[in-house]
């Protein structure tokens, strides 16, 4: 296969993509109602399932992390609506030494990896680009995090508790260097994170721009982060890490950290307690309030070891179990 036959778009992330202006202009391959952008002289058959499967594997970044606490990084976009942002986005982490980028329900759908303005804007970032993860929903792009971090211009009167990108970046490094996966969630450009999904985040982040005008593009916030990260692991690489509130414990040994309940394990405990509480008629799934997102904040300062969120399973197990015997 010739150097111009490697499709950018699909396999940059495998072959290391084209030179720039080598081969014939790109061309426009519809298959199955997705749209795939390629530089190939002959039509791309490729079926829709393998194409998802490809756009979503992670293929070796040519980022080369400085250390693995890198690699424990990655920068979730939420329902971002422009394709340029995506491109500048992985411009940014890559510049900062970072390589895994998440898209949560990208309103281009898959077919924004392809897009020329995600392409030219990524501008050497081309393998982060082919590398990005795709996912359904927020839920899906946290799966196996320990520790996440909401962005918001917004304030809000509940939710998970506030720190500053500095102290954020601080604690998110303390929790890789444990081997523990941290993410910052970016919302869209339009309406930013709803109150739903800044609630499945462990702590909330203001960025303390200009109050005059504070308004920052999307990829400008995440460069933003992506270098208080990387002076955090630098700092922690050379045993300077800054001492701050730890949102979780310090662990001494494998065994104690393995004690810990993952964020995963407190989503999947809060899942079950919800019904059993609904089921108790003490929450009205029709006028929930704020029971919910203050439980969530409890736990979220808590700490809860695996036994612990155990035990509430099991309490919440007892009481649907009651229910359908009566």
């Amino acid at each position: 296969m010739r150097c111009w036959q490697r499709c950018r778009c699909v396999f940059a992330g495998h072959f290391g993509g084209v030179p720039s202006g080598v081969g014939p202009p790109p061309r426009r391959i519809r298959q199955n109602s997705a749209v795939v952008r390629c530089p190939l002289s002959f039509p791309l058959s490729l079926p829709i399932p393998l194409y998802r499967r490809l756009m979503s594997q992670s293929a070796p970044s040519a980022t080369h992390s400085p250390s693995p606490l890198f690699d424990q990084v990655r920068f979730v976009l939420n329902e971002t609506s422009h394709p340029g942002n995506v491109g500048s986005a992985a411009r940014a982490i890559k510049t900062m030494g970072f390589g895994r980028l998440v898209l949560a329900a990208p309103r281009a759908g898959a077919d924004v990896l392809c897009d020329p303005e995600a392409i030219a804007l990524a501008s050497g970032a081309d393998d982060v680009l082919a590398n990005t993860l795709i996912v359904p929903d927020l839920v899906t792009a946290l799966q196996g995090v320990s520790w996440a971090v909401a962005l918001s211009a917004r304030s809000r009167e509940y939710g998970p508790p506030n720190a500053e990108p500095r102290e954020s970046a601080a604690i998110a490094v303390q929790h890789a260097g444990q081997g523990e996966a941290v993410a910052f969630v970016f919302g869209s450009e339009r309406t930013g994170l709803s109150n739903v999904d800044v609630d499945r985040c462990n702590a909330l982040v203001h960025i303390p721009a200009n109050p005059v005008y504070s308004s920052l593009n999307l990829s400008q916030a995440v460069q933003l982060i992506a270098w208080e990260m990387r002076m955090a692991c630098l700092a922690q690489e050379r045993g300077h890490a800054p001492k701050v509130v730890m949102v979780a414990p310090p662990v001494a040994d494998a065994a104690s950290h393995d004690a810990l309940a993952t964020r995963d394990d407190v989503e999947g405990m809060l899942t079950h307690l919800e019904r059993a509480l609904v089921e108790l008629d003490f929450l009205d799934p029709d006028n929930p309030k704020k029971l919910m997102t203050r439980l969530r904040r409890l736990f979220a300062k808590s700490h809860l070891e695996r036994e612990e969120v155990n035990i509430l399973r099991g309490i919440s197990k007892h009481i649907l179990e009651r229910k359908v015997r009566r």
